[in-house]
């Protein structure tokens, strides 16, 4: 052939490519968003012949649960390149199928959102914060497509995004659809704070209602916690444009929410920047922010890549989520945002829900995390047993993360920093077109913690005994050698058992499962029933009933005077004691063992 006809059919290949990948174009503007609308136009270019099936998500990075987006988008729309209507059907809840068209459909929607936080779309006249899922058609087949969006924004609003910005103004880049959903996005009048870490920018981008001064201290704050999560794993990532955005929303319509994104995370609460309201919302930072290593670069097998049209099930939120909510009161505490005597009780929550959790005892960390599209914000009217069968993969990750973290300080000369290390250079430093190159399986998060461990059969057991298996680890044992005690909280003091009671004149309505093995249980009391009266004592209130159970001890039977579904009756109930359990400095901790807890709970900034 000629090399003049092959340049050419070469260049027209190159063309003809380049065309088949011309981006999507989003057009998002505010025209009625005092009544929390926005009005979306989509442009699909170059299509191939026959029908476009346009999609909202079904479900969201870092969600597990079925959300149907589609319910808040009305009024659509769609034309060709010339402007004339095409054809619109809806072969399945979460979608459209466009048809007619002449290789290009201009798809528009009204979209309804008036939730802030991090899953959903959030729409007033003071701003908009828009989890992308909620807020982003998208078409079947053409995911690997770039897409810009470009933002209409109302007086004085600016953008906080992880998207690319183009030159341009208010128009940014994403390159593939998977980035496209993972990037959510903050409209108003943001207050920004930005700096320099490792040769990388960090911004805050903030809308909120305290003064200037609150928000430095605030980003102060930030900023140790951003070093003391690099100096766990010992760099910072590779963010993708050089930058990391904490995108914040701390205004009073706010629902309270984090969510870790690739390059920045959602943050909201209608918490202020000061006082405790700072410190909790601190707590979400260091959580966010930590995934930044855990699950967005170290990310299990099981959800890469996402699929947006599915509720998405992984055996390692115990990990992934669990791990990470050690880590986010740990970095607080060695920041020393949070004192000894606030961790403390952080430890006491986190103890005290695994040893007085029945879940606990029926189901392993994997199970648990297997749960996630139940109870992840998901959404449904029937009574579930949960209390009795279910502890959430935060609490049993987060326990059995500092239950290893222990076991290593005490009997293999390392900690669960180095385990976190190994396990980002193993399974997190290597990305590749915005994902990881290694997601890891329970089978490589084993053998990892045998190499670090140096000991294989230690990390084969307890695989076996507290991750796949559910026996607890011994908590007071573990926590000793740091001269820290785990007592009950309350000694002597007797009880029903953990109860969530309604009172009225006519007594007291259980409104949740009573707990396995508590008094009501074993006496055959459950949900619904009303406690009529204790000792021949009628409940009125709250107050009434403590003063009932303090003429007792642990192990006095009563008679309580119940209203079930079978009727009126009277049952012997043999009272316990109070179970919640605390952790406590040890009065007479040794110099050891306060130097083992000052090398666990101290900055590791150097």
């Amino acid at each position: 052939m000629h090399k003049i006809a092959t340049s050419l059919l070469v260049a027209l290949a190159i063309s003809g490519a380049a065309l088949a990948q011309a981006p999507i174009q989003y057009s998002v503007a505010f025209p009625n968003a005092v009544h929390h609308e926005a009005q979306v136009t989509v442009v699909f270019s170059d299509l191939k012949p026959g029908p476009l099936q346009v999609r909202m998500a079904r479900s969201s990075p870092g969600r597990y649960a079925l959300h149907e987006f589609a319910k808040n988008v009305y009024a659509v729309k769609a034309t060709d390149s010339k402007g004339k209507t095409l054809t619109i059907s809806r072969p399945d809840p979460s979608g459209w199928d466009v048809t007619g068209h002449d290789g290009t459909v201009r798809f528009s929607y009204t979209l309804f959102g008036d939730r802030t936080d991090g899953t959903y779309a959030g729409i007033d006249e003071r701003h908009a914060h828009l989890n992308i899922p909620a807020t982003l058609a998208y078409g079947r087949g053409l995911e690997d497509r770039s897409a810009q969006v470009r933002f209409e924004l109302p007086t004085g609003w600016q953008v906080a995004t992880q998207l690319r910005p183009e030159t341009t103004a208010n128009t940014y880049f994403a390159p593939h659809l998977q980035y496209l959903m993972d990037s959510p996005t903050s409209l108003g009048v943001q207050q920004v704070r930005t700096w320099q870490e490792q040769g990388k920018t960090i911004e805050l981008a903030v809308l909120h209602e305290g003064t200037a001064a609150e928000l430095d201290t605030y980003a102060d704050q930030t900023k140790k916690i951003v070093r003391e999560a690099s100096a766990v794993f010992g760099e910072l990532p590779a963010f993708d444009f050089g930058r990391y955005t904490f995108i914040a929303n701390y205004l009073p319509q706010t629902s309270g929410d984090g969510m870790e994104h690739r390059n920045s995370t959602s943050l909201t609460s209608a918490r202020p920047l000061r006082g405790q309201g700072a410190i909790d919302n601190l707590g979400t930072v260091s959580h966010e922010f930590f995934h930044a290593w855990n699950v967005e670069r170290i990310r299990p097998k099981s959800l890469e890549p996402f699929d947006f049209d599915r509720a998405n099930q992984s055996e390692a939120l115990w990990f992934a989520e669990g791990f990470t909510m050690y880590y986010g009161d740990l970095l607080l505490r060695r920041a020393n945002i949070l004192t000894e005597d606030q961790y403390m009780k952080e430890l006491t929550t986190i103890v005290n829900s695994m040893v007085n959790s029945p879940g606990a005892r029926l189901y392993s960390p994997v199970q648990m995390s297997q749960q996630a599209p139940f109870v992840d914000a998901a959404a449904a009217i029937d009574p579930n047993n949960r209390v009795n069968t279910y502890l959430s993969y935060y609490t049993i990750g987060g326990a059995n993360a500092l239950a290893l973290d222990l076991m290593l300080r005490q009997k293999h000369q390392t900690d669960l920093d180095a385990y976190m290390r190994a396990v980002w250079q193993q399974h997190g430093q290597g990305q590749q077109n915005f994902a990881p190159q290694r997601p890891y399986t329970l089978p490589d998060l084993q053998r990892i913690l045998g190499e670090v461990a140096r000991d294989t059969a230690f990390a084969g057991q307890f695989f076996r005994t507290h991750i796949t298996g559910h026996e607890l680890p011994n908590y007071e044992e573990l926590l000793a050698p740091a001269g820290l005690l785990v007592r009950r909280a309350r000694p002597g003091q007797p009880s029903l058992g953990f109860l969530d009671l309604t009172f009225a004149p006519q007594g007291a309505t259980i409104a949740g499962s009573t707990l396995v093995g508590s008094p009501l249980y074993l006496a055959g009391i459950d949900r619904e029933d009303v406690l009529l009266k204790l000792d021949g004592k009628k409940l009125k209130d709250r107050e009434a009933l403590q003063k009932l159970l303090k003429k007792h001890k642990p192990g006095d039977v009563v008679p309580v005077e119940v209203r079930t579904r079978a009727g009126v009756r009277t049952v012997q109930v043999t009272l316990a004691e109070v179970p919640s359990v605390e952790v406590v400095p040890a009065p007479t901790a040794t110099p050891e063992q306060l130097a083992f807890r000052a090398a666990w709970l101290g900055s590791k900034v150097k």
